[in-house]
């Protein structure tokens, strides 16, 4: 006798596939921008602080004291400050990209950001020539020309910057305001 077995097709189930995991950076990599973050936005701070004694200095003093206290700015507040903007900026936004915060996931994050663009733009843009300009000027009242300055357009620059640092300095400490989107089950967090 023959026994004959049938054969059933084999039924497979197909499961979801796996939600795609965004990008991130490793633990090691992730600490090493996260200091280079840290220690760029410390030196632009300080820069930024050095700057207002500068030009206080000068708004107060002799001819001599703004010749040397102009001319002293050009040294770090035009391509070193506008470097240490830059390199915040870069290494805020690989944080935020291949980091668990998001870039423009929480309202903390894209405040900084937002604060980080404005304030890089305006030392490329507006600072570095003022300091440009001042600095000439200082080396003018250095050889004894008598220079009109103009003081109050400096102070402004490290009062706001030095504020708005601050500002982010805080929003990196707290993380106020929860997430800016929703998440996946459509809920936002508080």
């Amino acid at each position: 006798m023959t026994i004959t077995t049938q054969r059933t097709p084999a039924v497979t189930a197909t499961a979801p596939a796996p939600a795609r995991r965004p990008w991130r950076l490793g633990g090691r990599t992730r600490k090493a921008v996260l200091v280079t973050h840290i220690l760029s936005a410390g030196a632009w701070f300080g820069m930024d602080v050095v700057m207002a004694v500068l030009v206080f200095t000068a708004a107060g003093g002799d001819d001599e004291t703004r010749a040397l206290s102009y001319r002293a700015l050009e040294l770090f507040a035009g391509w070193p400050l506008a470097i240490a903007s830059l390199l915040c900026l870069a290494s805020g936004v690989l944080l935020g990209l291949g980091g668990k915060y998001g870039l423009v996931r929480y309202w903390w994050v894209a405040v900084k950001l937002v604060l980080n663009v404005l304030l890089s733009t305006l030392v490329l843009v507006l600072l570095r020539p003022g300091v440009q300009e001042a600095a000439e000027q200082g080396r003018l009242l250095g050889t004894g020309t008598q220079v009109q300055l103009q003081p109050g357009d400096l102070l402004y620059p490290p009062i706001v910057s030095t504020t708005l640092l601050l500002v982010a300095f805080v929003l990196s400490v707290y993380k106020p305001w929860g997430r800016l989107t929703r998440g996946r089950t459509g809920r936002t967090r508080a």
